[in-house]
């Protein structure tokens, strides 16, 4: 699959689970995105970007906390920008604008005093080259901040999925995003995009699912859709019924446990704006 080709693939993914995205079972996003800003500590008059911004979980917290500033944000997905302009509507928010635009082609240099990608910038082969980009378009003495899972995240349910996905004959694609999925790796892109006063913080935004349907939730409205979608219409429901079993097996007095660790990188673009 060439660049273009895997672009095409995911801004087809996520149009098509636009819709579901803001279940509450995918209630991870806006815990993350509180945890985002807050480690930001913004003081209210900066311009922020914010790249791959999804249904505009970011985009939403950090704008509220920029009585002077603003947002914004971009994304490949018209499906995505579609819910976050509704969605902003509805809280009246004003100082956000939405752009569809590649975060592989910002077209912004030196612009931004902030620029935020919350689990973004592992969708690109080339995640030190991505990073540099995004970092190019902040100001000298700007900051850069990532999200990204750690490596046990969804664990057991995603194991299980998965494990049950490879038995009918689905391939599931190399786990690229490992690299970052620990403090050493976030690090090291940090350096390696040449920022500076790199620090990674962890937070667990995890919580309990009411039952198996909540966890199917999740699979059927994020990027695992475009896994569980390789199946026929058959399969699929044999594959649901199957999987959802298993994890009826791990619910507890409290629901089932979804575990949701985050890493969150932040860096400073050398020199002084």
């Amino acid at each position: 699959m060439d660049e273009q080709q895997r672009k095409a693939m995911l801004k087809e993914t996520f149009d098509t689970v636009s819709n579901g995205y803001d279940k509450k079972a995918l209630r991870f996003f806006p815990r993350s995105a509180e945890a985002m800003a807050s480690l930001l500590k913004l003081n209210g008059g900066e311009h922020v970007l914010d790249v791959a911004c999804g249904t505009g979980h970011a985009s939403l917290v950090v704008a509220r906390m920029l009585s002077r500033g603003r947002v914004t944000a971009v994304d490949l997905s018209t499906g995505m920008l579609d819910q976050a302009k509704k969605k902003t509507a509805s809280t009246g928010i004003k100082n956000i604008e939405f752009l569809e635009r590649d975060m592989q082609d910002l077209r912004y240099q030196d612009q931004f005093d902030v620029a935020v990608c919350a689990f973004g910038i592992f969708f690109v082969e080339d995640m030190d080259a991505q990073l540099a980009h995004i970092a190019s378009s902040v100001k000298p003495g700007g900051r850069v901040m990532i999200s990204c899972f750690q490596e046990n995240y969804f664990h057991p349910l995603k194991k299980l999925m998965l494990k049950r996905l490879e038995s009918y004959g689905v391939k599931i694609p190399p786990p690229t995003w490992k690299r970052i999925a620990h403090e050493a790796g976030c690090k090291e892109l940090f350096e390696k995009a040449g920022l500076e006063n790199v620090r990674v913080e962890t937070r667990d935004v995890g919580y309990y699912l009411d039952g198996p349907d909540e966890w199917w939730d999740i699979v059927w409205n994020a990027g695992y859709r475009r896994l569980v979608g390789q199946l026929s219409p058959a399969d699929q429901e044999r594959f649901k019924r199957e999987h959802l079993q298993e994890v009826e097996g791990l619910k507890t007095g409290d629901g089932i446990r979804l575990d949701v660790g985050v890493l969150y990188a932040i860096g400073t673009r050398p020199g002084v704006s």
